[in-house]
């Protein structure tokens, strides 16, 4: 496991997934932050920490759930024709459905965020919250929205790492946790930078975009497709820190061009 974890691609990966599980976790910030300011000044700070803990037991609960899922190799279904072979299993199945998600969910807050970035805020804001539970009752619904897409991208991430998925579950659950204490301890800074350098976010969605269409092809891979005679290959997850990494060194370079005019 200890060997596994020291690997360059498992480091890689913790590094890239617990940065974007930061940026993309903003807007859960935002909404928490939004539900615990209705309550008394003395039960905010409360509320916010509870709100950020039970994320993080409801993603872990969550990543155990989908790895089972994604263990499931085996195919159920097969279809053999003289253009198309297709052996479909629940691994596959898994990876398609949530890289449509991923892809269908990003843009569309791409949009909105461009469209109409208060939308959001303004509908949780006329919500009524009157106690400390009716406020937390409201944070675990919207954890378990900003859940699924975070799920999504780990497995994207940390997909076929390792033939063996506990190690995989291991290197998610790492990430989650330490994501979740940076929120905890720099929510508001964190905040703050996005509110100052929007692009971040839009940078981020736009990551999960390319997450959502390796987890296509990867699930083509896995189900041993072929259109024609061709199979499909895996992507290699070198192109997607380099598209990453490449990516954020343009937007620091924007970020340091900004700032000193």
């Amino acid at each position: 496991m200890l060997d596994f974890l020291l690997t360059s691609d498992a480091i890689m990966a913790l590094l890239t997934l617990t940065f974007l599980e930061i940026i993309l976790g903003i807007d859960n910030i935002v909404f928490i932050s939004i539900a615990a300011n209705k309550l008394p000044e003395s039960q905010r700070s409360k509320a916010t920490n509870i709100g950020l803990l039970l994320a993080m037991v409801q993603r872990i609960v969550l990543l155990f759930f989908v790895s089972f899922l994604i263990g499931l190799s085996e195919p159920f279904y097969t279809i053999d024709t003289d253009w198309l072979h297709l052996a479909i299993s629940w691994q596959a199945l898994i990876l398609f459905l949530g890289g449509l998600f991923l892809i269908y969910k990003s843009t569309s807050e791409i949009r909105e965020k461009v469209e109409s970035p208060k939308h959001d805020e303004d509908s949780m804001k006329s919500k009524v919250i009157k106690s400390l539970k009716q406020a937390i009752v409201q944070i675990l619904i919207i954890d378990f929205i900003f859940s699924i897409d975070s799920i999504l991208t780990a497995v994207g991430m940390t997909n076929g790492l390792h033939p063996n998925h506990n190690y995989t579950l291991v290197l998610m659950i790492i990430a989650v946790i330490i994501s979740i204490a940076v929120m905890i301890g720099f929510a508001n800074p964190i905040r703050k930078f996005i509110d100052r350098n929007p692009s971040m976010q839009i940078l981020g969605l736009a990551f999960l975009i390319l997450i959502g269409f390796m987890l296509i092809t990867e699930a083509a891979h896995l189900s041993h497709t072929e259109f024609f005679g061709k199979s499909v290959g895996a992507i290699p997850k070198g192109y997607l820190y380099f598209a990453i990494a490449f990516s954020l060194f343009v937007e620091f370079l924007n970020f340091k061009t900004v700032k000193k005019k």
